[in-house]
């Protein structure tokens, strides 16, 4: 029985009947049609949604002729481009979990039988994956498809990274307003995903790899008519899916993730895909780690060079034969799980079949690749004990391995004004700390900084890292994700300006030269709340901090936690950066009590001496 039928069919739901004849749904095609919810996340803020009224109306009318009843909702899209640089890309990655969450009530409440799900940018394709393995109903993607490449005044290609870039150009003096304004007005032409591989075509190419989305899914451009009929087609086996009973769950299995992952690494896509194509597996009980892209990272040949780690352009990669010829090259090469299941009703050898690559120069062999081994590298070392993420494809020959001085920074914005104000001297390591999941908070993109590097001309002299991400679009010695995070902590929270940064892509390390006792965390850990039953937090303190305020270090806990007590705090974690602030981490309060905070469960108070701390902890408690 269809999900559909439960809702709307029998005597006892005539009621939930009558609202669906309210909206013109003929009577004698309930229970006889599948409802296929069509998933728009159409909006006129985001260039990659703007245009998809007109790929949903193509979903709605395949619906209808392969005998589905289409219904369409929507889901809301953020453009990380326009949210980049302010306080907007504190919700940018948020956002994913919100898609998800709309579409699985939408999809629950209303007793659909199937999906048809239409994104385009950043977080709105893995939001809406993770879904469908949430609601493991008959579903199918669809995206908006790549904006065309841009053009400058002399015919030169122009694309969103080269706009940013442009920023910093202009701050060197290379450029006057008027021509960064011809950047400007050249970089995104048209409506799509913006023209390189950055992490929304990034992960449209995977829908590809992992056999929900139709072949071409990743690359047809927007502009084509082969990307409405590629809509229209997905609607008709949209409803096929739910009369085949193709569940996600069929389509979604660890084959298929390593199979996505393959095609991640010679594609060379976004660092962003290391955070999303483990969140939609999670979603269908599958644990990815970044050891998994290290593992196939290490053997999986580089076979595209798409801006920003080249100078082609989705569109280039699509008349060289798409993502299909890219699967091909590996399917050849024993490097692909050929059995798959796709949602085109094929497994993934026999869809790539005919494929065949048309350029390459754009698709290179396996015996000829960009390199030997993927566009994303994984590095690990004493300040990233769980592993950070540079895109290799990206980077310099200069600056594969580089040493340097650090210049630490708390923040992005105040990294963004040193570099652009010359403060930062070739050679230097870059360091942005607290913009992780938890001390952003949201994980902020840090394109403004990259982008600033290489406009002013220093991407082969200055590496940056952080515990935040980086953009699709980033290139160069950019190295994101150091986990653990600063705020939880960690060796990257001690380092200070004029540490020795060692970095090694090839090799895979990233390292701080200093003695290890200089970088063990030490602490003392206080009971409190005991009758909750609830664990024991710590204060965690750098050794070589610890040594110089030890006394003060000891007595500042003792004084919080018993401040904490007394204001019927259950769980509190904080830390003292190499400043000597308290940073407060994460809040929650024992029953009968309220904290609130901006964010809710989470507060940062860095700057804040230790009494200030205590007064604004003690002043969240609120009786009841």
């Amino acid at each position: 029985m269809k999900n559909s039928e439960k809702i709307y069919c029998g005597p006892e739901r005539a009621e939930a009947r009558s609202l669906l004849y309210a909206m013109g749904i003929p009577g004698e095609q309930l229970g006889k049609r599948p409802l296929i919810g069509v998933v728009n996340s159409f909006n006129e803020l985001v260039p990659g949604h703007f245009h998809l009224r007109s790929v949903a109306e193509a979903v709605k009318l395949g619906v209808a002729a392969g005998g589905g009843i289409p219904l369409e909702f929507p889901a809301i899209a953020i453009c990380d481009g326009i949210a980049m640089s302010h306080k907007g890309m504190h919700y940018s990655l948020p956002s994913r979990e919100l898609i998800a969450d709309s579409i699985e009530s939408m999809a629950i409440a209303h007793g659909l039988d199937g999906l048809v799900l239409i994104p385009n940018c950043d977080k709105v394709v893995p939001g809406m994956m993770m879904a469908a393995g949430r609601l493991n109903i008959p579903s199918i993607l669809v995206s908006g498809g790549p904006m065309a490449t841009g053009a400058g005044s002399h015919g030169e290609a122009l694309d969103y990274s080269l706009a940013i870039e442009a920023v910093g150009r202009y701050k060197n003096g290379e450029i006057d307003e008027n021509e960064l304004e011809e950047v400007a007005q050249g970089a995104c032409p048209g409506c799509g995903s913006c023209s390189g591989m950055f992490t929304a075509n990034s992960m449209n190419c995977l829908t590809e790899a992992l056999g929900f989305a139709l072949p071409g899914n990743g690359t047809i451009p927007a502009a084509y008519g082969a990307r409405l009929a590629l809509a229209r087609r997905t609607g008709m086996r949209a409803v096929a899916l739910v009369n085949e009973d193709r569940k996600p769950s069929d389509i979604f299995t660890r084959e298929a993730f390593e199979n996505a992952i393959r095609a991640d690494m010679a594609l060379a896509g976004s660092t962003n895909t290391t955070l999303h194509l483990p969140a939609v597996a999670h979603e269908f009980g599958i644990a990815l780690s970044l050891d998994d892209f290290d593992r196939f990272s290490a053997s999986t040949p580089n076979l595209c060079k798409i801006s920003p780690s080249g100078h082609h352009h989705m569109d280039d990669l699509h008349r060289a034969g798409g993502v299909q010829a890219v699967l091909r090259e590996l399917l050849d090469g024993g490097m692909l799980h050929g059995e798959c299941l796709t949602v085109s009703g094929k497994t993934m050898a026999e869809q790539v079949e005919g494929a065949t690559v048309c350029d390459h120069e754009v698709i290179r062999s396996l015996n000829e690749p960009y390199s030997a081994s993927g566009g994303l590298v994984v590095l690990k070392g004493n300040i990233a004990t769980d592993g950070a993420v540079v895109k290799a494809a990206a980077v310099c020959e200069e600056m594969l391995r580089h040493k340097g001085p650090a210049k630490v920074f708390s923040s992005m914005e105040d990294a963004v004004q040193s570099i652009y104000g010359g403060r930062i001297k070739k050679g230097d390591v870059v360091v942005i700390r607290y913009e992780g999941p938890r001390g952003g908070p949201g994980m902020r993109e840090m394109l403004a900084p990259t982008a600033a590097i290489a406009g002013m001309g220093l991407d082969k002299d200055v590496a940056l890292i952080t515990d935040g991400r980086f953009s699709g679009a980033t290139r160069g010695a950019s190295i994101g994700h150091v986990s653990p995070e600063a705020t939880n902590g960690t060796a990257f929270s001690i380092l200070r300006d004029g540490d020795t940064i060692s970095i090694d892509i090839p090799g895979k390390t990233l390292e701080v030269q200093l003695e290890p006792d200089e970088i063990e965390l030490s602490g003392g850990f206080f009971d409190y709340a005991e009758k909750y039953g609830l664990v024991t937090s710590a204060i965690h303190v750098p050794a070589r901090i610890a040594r110089e305020k030890s006394a003060e270090i000891q007595e500042a806990a003792r004084t919080v936690y018993r401040a904490l007590g007394c204001a019927g705090f259950a769980r509190v974690d904080f830390f003292l950066t190499p400043e000597g602030e308290i940073v407060l981490n994460e809040v929650n309060t024992i029953p009968g009590f309220t904290a609130h905070s901006r964010y809710p469960g989470m507060m940062r108070a860095a700057g804040l001496s230790i009494d200030q701390v205590i007064d604004s902890v003690i002043s969240l408690a609120v009786s009841p």
